[in-house]
């Protein structure tokens, strides 16, 4: 969860594995697990996800 809010923020894997100490391939990795469990496809459907409210698709 932390990888998805980090990347729906704009962040490249990079920037989210330095913020949690973590590889960019494995940053990748956890996001390619999420998408699917969110019903999305791309990081442009990450930042339209409602964290906050249970997950849910904005828009």
């Amino acid at each position: 969860m932390r990888v998805a809010r980090l990347a729906a923020q704009g962040l490249t894997n990079r920037e989210v594995g330095s913020q949690l100490l973590i590889s960019p391939r494995t940053v990748g990795h956890h996001r390619a697990n999420v998408f699917p469990k969110l019903g999305i496809v791309s990081r442009a459907d990450l930042a339209r996800i409602d964290f906050g409210d249970g997950l849910h698709l904005i828009g």
